[in-house]
């Protein structure tokens, strides 16, 4: 999502700033260019699978300039596009509504105290809902149903920035003026459980319900599971068993399970420690997950955040989280065979075998592309039979190959290179740095992996490469030097029994669009050749399926192209395979995140990330204060649901 830098103030004091374009490699691999392999695998996909039916190939043997051919058939979306636009409320296609359900600071708990912007406090935030919500999940009421009019959603919510946060705020602020805002930061962290329900066509959070609850970094406490649970190396001075973490962090995507729980994924977490990763028995590990760069000064002022105090803390982040939202009393366990780095997503597909795949994406500039696949099967009649399938199985990395055919990597204690020989002395420590072991592996370098998404009526995988314009030099699956636009790539499990093997080993690839306006010739962007003026993307970063195997794609990153985020909906079949129409604009400088549909897919919610977020300029001066509109309160994060004015299928 969004990535985040700092710079140093002439007082040594922190200055926390935000950049959507921007970010810092840490993988120094020396991968060579593999360009010449692009013809083979143009032509291999051509022979395979024919034109506009798998990839983004023309017929003469190479990609299509700007637009790629199909018949002019009519495309199943019924709705009328919108225009690009940059304004300071959302915008939504004729004939849609896109009402706000929550904000940030309103209450989920009954005792929380009504939202105050100048009596901000870790207690009441504890109790109200967190600060930039990402991923969304709607999960059904009761629990094994479709039922679309009433469930609980379920948020994440990545970041907090003090200086947009508390109007009172300071750089130069003491520690007793500055701990109590760093744990209401911390209270704002996490994620969310809410129910709620439709009543007359209106969507409203039941502030009464029993399930409605906080997870937070400052107090929840995490089990943690798996081949690094116990470790020495998560061990720390107030968890000497190293299975005990307190709180989540920098929450971005996520995924939902078959039994219904939530996986909830751990990002930039290096950004929150402060400390020299060169004084800490962790050095190496450190350095190549990037920190010893803080965004945040809560190590400053908290022990467990400074990497020098407690080199440990550090490795009981950056997991993918599980979370019962139907058990309020149950405790979040954090799943460390699905390995350490930057995750994006979790996202779930039981295979034909009955076990099941989690994909995930490394959200940083040249890291790579993940899935777990577990050891046991999914027992879809025994829910408990399930709580604990995540802690054993196979843990792989992705490597892109000629001839679009692409391999799964095992990062496994003792297989290649993973051995003692290369300070590999068991599996904790391979899913504890779980980027060197895939860099060992030769995983193939990536354009910022961000979502990875399956569709349901095919079976294919959709990667959202957001983008990298730091690449100086392509390759097979990232073809473009400075990629400031991104792009999506489909994956094509084989069949076994009519359905696809998410657990297979080789997959065949292709171009699914590259993002960037098609007008210009030097910017490498391909669609479909009907694209208007207003349906070309920039940053892809999140995506969802609707029931008819259409993709719905969110933005973040437009604002450098002039426009704000979007929605976009696309076909993934037929002569209207990616044509992608603007649906859905954010308010200004807004991200948007984590779209996600009811089971009756009539109604879409979406999670608007810092609205008016020009974090160098002052609290007083933004460029929206969506959506109060209010002078007295800031722009507030917020979770929107669209549907359709006449109550029928959002896109026809």
């Amino acid at each position: 999502m969004t990535n985040q830098i700092n710079s140093d103030s002439d007082d040594g004091s922190i200055i926390l700033e935000f950049a959507t374009d921007d970010d810092v490699a840490t993988n120094g691999s020396n991968c060579p260019s593999m360009n010449e392999l692009i013809q083979a695998s143009i032509n291999r996909r051509q022979a395979l699978h024919g034109i506009a039916t798998f990839g983004l190939f023309a017929a003469g043997g190479g990609l299509v300039s700007g637009v790629m051919p199909a018949a002019a058939a009519p495309t199943r979306l019924s709705f009328k596009e919108i225009p690009h636009r940059h304004e300071m409320g959302v915008r939504v296609a004729d004939g849609y509504k896109a009402d706000v359900l929550i904000r940030w600071g309103d209450k989920i708990i009954p005792t929380a105290p009504d939202f105050n912007v100048n009596k901000q406090s870790a207690e009441a935030q504890a109790q109200q809902f967190g600060n930039n919500n990402d991923f969304l999940a709607f999960m059904p009421l009761p629990l094994g149903s479709r039922n679309s009019d009433r469930g609980l959603l379920c948020v994440n919510h990545e970041f907090t920035v003090p200086g947009l946060m508390f109007p009172n705020y300071r750089r130069e602020m003491t520690s007793s003026e500055r701990l109590p805002l760093i744990e209401t930061e911390m209270a704002a962290h996490g994620h969310s459980i809410i129910e709620i329900a439709k009543a007359g066509g209106k969507w409203q959070v039941m502030q009464d319900s029993s399930f409605n609850r906080r997870i937070t970094t400052l107090e929840t406490e995490i089990t943690i599971s798996g081949p690094a649970a116990g470790h020495d190396r998560l061990r720390t001075s107030t968890d000497p068993s190293g299975r005990k973490a307190i709180g989540t962090l920098n929450n971005c995507a996520g995924g939902v399970t078959p039994w219904g729980t939530v996986l909830t994924a751990e990002e930039n977490v290096q950004g929150y420690f402060v400390g020299d990763p060169l004084n800490t028995p962790e050095t190496r590990n450190l350095k190549r997950f990037g920190f010893g760069r803080p965004w945040f000064d809560w190590g400053k002022h908290v022990d467990r955040f400074n990497i020098e105090k407690e080199p440990h803390e550090a490795n009981r982040f950056g997991w993918v989280v599980e979370i019962d939202p139907y058990d309020v009393d149950s405790t979040p366990v954090k799943r460390t065979a699905l390995g350490r780095f930057k995750h994006e997503c979790a996202t779930c597909v039981v295979n034909p075998d009955g076990t099941l795949t989690v994909y995930s994406g490394d959200d940083q500039y040249f890291e790579y592309i993940y899935k777990f696949v577990t050891r046991d099967r999914f027992d879809a009649g025994n829910r408990d039979a399930n709580r604990d399938l995540l802690d054993k199985g196979t843990l792989y990395v992705a490597r892109f190959e000629a001839g679009g055919s692409m391999s799964w990597l095992p990062l496994v204690f003792g297989q290649g290179p993973l051995t003692e020989k290369n300070d590999f002395h068991s599996q904790a420590d391979v899913v504890i740095e779980a980027r060197r072991a895939g860099q060992l592996m030769g995983a193939t370098p990536m354009d910022r992996p961000e979502d990875v998404e399956t569709n349901p009526n095919n079976g294919r995988v959709y990667v959202m490469l957001t983008g990298n314009r730091k690449r100086k030099e392509g390759n097979a699956a990232n073809p473009r030097a400075a990629n400031y636009h991104g792009h999506i790539i489909e994956l094509a499990p084989p069949t076994s029994g009519g359905k696809a093997d998410h657990a297979a080993t080789r997959y065949e690839w292709s171009f699914f669009l590259m993002g960037g306006n098609p007008a210009d010739d030097q910017s490498g962007a391909k669609y479909h050749e009907d694209i208007s003026d207003s349906g070309w993307l920039s940053t892809p970063d999140n995506c969802t399926f609707d029931n008819q195997g259409r993709i719905w794609i969110s933005t973040d990153g437009q604002p450098k192209s002039g426009f704000s985020d979007s929605v976009y909906a696309a076909e993934t079949s037929g002569p209207r395979r990616g044509l992608t129409r603007c649906f859905f604009n954010a308010p200004k400088q807004a991200e948007i995140c984590g779209p996600v549909f009811t089971p009756d897919n009539k109604n879409l919610f979406l999670a608007i990330q810092h609205p008016g977020d020009d974090f160098r300029k002052p609290y007083t001066d933004r460029a929206t204060r969506w959506p109060d509109f209010n002078e007295e309160l800031p722009p507030r994060s917020s979770i929107v649901v669209v549907t359709k004015n006449d109550g029928d299928v959002i896109g026809g």
